[in-house]
């Protein structure tokens, strides 16, 4: 049995990828941080099934003793301050944890068991002012944010450590994935939320920013299968993660009303507040190498996507439902 340690288990990636390695038998472990207010939704259905260590990004010594106590095989380093708007807020805290706390989590794995293989979430908001249209491996980073300067960090100490000292680290270059168990604070979840909560009667209008701004969308649930399938390969690499399909928020937008069988301008209201100081205009990917290599493939269209995001809010928040069930 191998055993995995994910930082970020209770966000939306670490409760899918704990669900992909415990169906391949996998002692999975997860590090939680303490606080006042936990919030355990998305893994609730696996509590018996995973184990929970409290330990922090920002805390070597609680780093260095976890490694040591749970001796993985893998670590999937999910955790970081990943709410790209409120990096312009918190733009120290974001560095903290989401560029030097992987180089504490790498040390510490240097130090206490340096045969565990370790994966990285990179960003695709680390190409920010794309140089060319799609984006790959090679493609030079120009971050718009605190949050995508941050991941340009952590990205680089992981490529590194896997060239100073032999680990084998991976990163993935990810492109926006999304779920039903995405954050509210997320523009894809805040506009099925908006929709359900309009369908249902509850509000009038949704209040959005730049309706132009083109993604690259997948599903999350595929893509924990490609961070699974990199610490699988005989040597470490990095590897671009996405669909090759762009869509704007506009699109996004017109599905998801459309599935709720409503018409988005009667409800949409632009909103200059929600604008970034400094935005992001077009991802998209390349992800010929990760099929090349890794043999992966996604397998949710983005339409599906909406609908699925959209039929769960719709079940969520229906005032004469009350549902017991994960989202899917």
């Amino acid at each position: 049995m191998k055993t995995a340690l994910i930082t970020g288990i209770t966000g939306q990636d670490g409760s899918y990828l704990a669900e992909f390695l415990l169906a391949r038998d996998y002692r999975v472990c997860g590090m939680v941080r303490r606080a006042s207010t936990e919030n355990f939704s998305r893994i609730e259905h696996l509590r018996g099934r995973v184990e929970l260590h409290q330990a922090d990004l920002l805390d070597s010594t609680s780093l260095a003793h976890l490694i040591r106590q749970v001796q993985p095989d893998e670590v999937y380093n999910l955790a970081a301050m990943s709410f790209v708007p409120t990096s312009w807020q918190q733009p120290v805290l974001t560095a903290e944890f989401t560029a030097v706390g992987v180089t504490r989590l790498l040390d510490a794995i240097r130090e206490n068991c340096p045969q565990t293989r370790f994966y990285q979430a990179s960003s695709s908001e680390m190409f920010g002012k794309v140089r060319h249209t799609p984006q790959s491996e090679e493609t030079p980073f120009h971050p718009r944010s605190p949050y995508g300067v941050a991941k340009v960090y952590g990205h680089y100490i992981t490529v590194n450590y896997r060239e100073s000292y032999g680990l084998f680290a991976c990163s993935g270059i990810l492109f926006n994935h999304e779920s039903p168990r995405r954050g509210m604070e997320f523009v894809t979840r805040k506009i099925t939320q908006g929709v359900a909560r309009i369908k249902h009667g509850l509000d009038h209008e949704l209040r959005l920013g730049n309706l132009q701004a083109r993604r690259d969308w997948g599903f999350a649930g595929d893509y924990v299968r490609a961070m699974w399938l990199m610490l699988q390969q005989t040597e470490p690499d990095d590897y671009v993660i996405g669909t090759g399909e762009t869509h704007s928020v506009e699109e996004f937008v017109a599905i998801a009303f459309e599935r709720a069988g409503l018409d988005w301008h009667n409800h949409v209201v632009i909103d200059p507040q929600f604008y970034r100081p400094a935005e992001v205009d077009l991802l998209l990917a390349d992800p010929s190498k990760a099929q090349k290599h890794l043999g992966w493939q996604p397998d949710v269209s983005f339409e599906e996507l909406v609908h699925r995001m959209v039929d769960a809010d719709l079940d969520a928040v229906n005032p004469n439902t009350v549902s017991i069930r994960h989202a899917a």
